[in-house]
C-alpha cells in the first residue's frame, strides 16, 4: 500500500471518529462550544463570543494528531 493510501485511510478513520463524537456530543459531560474560559459578552443589541478555551483544546488535539500522523506515516 502506498503512503497516500495509508494517509487517506487514516484521515477517513479520523473523520468517522469525529462524526461519531458530534452525533453523541449532547451526551458528553462537556459542551465543546461552551467550555469554561470561553469569553461571552452580551448587551442589548450586541453580543460577542470568543471560544478561547475551545480553540486551545482543538489546537492541542490537532497538534497531537499531526505529530502521531508524522511519526507513524513517514
Amino acid at each position: 500500500m502506498t503512503d497516500i493510501g495509508k494517509s487517506l485511510i487514516f484521515m477517513g478513520v479520523v473523520i468517522i471518529i469525529l462524526g461519531i463524537l458530534l452525533l453523541f456530543s449532547e451526551k458528553l459531560p462537556f459542551n465543546l462550544g461552551r467550555l469554561p474560559g470561553d469569553i461571552s459578552f452580551k448587551k442589548e443589541n450586541f453580543s460577542f463570543y470568543f471560544p478561547i478555551t475551545t480553540s486551545i483544546l482543538i489546537s492541542i488535539i490537532l497538534s497531537l494528531l499531526f505529530y502521531l500522523f508524522g511519526k507513524f506515516f513517514k
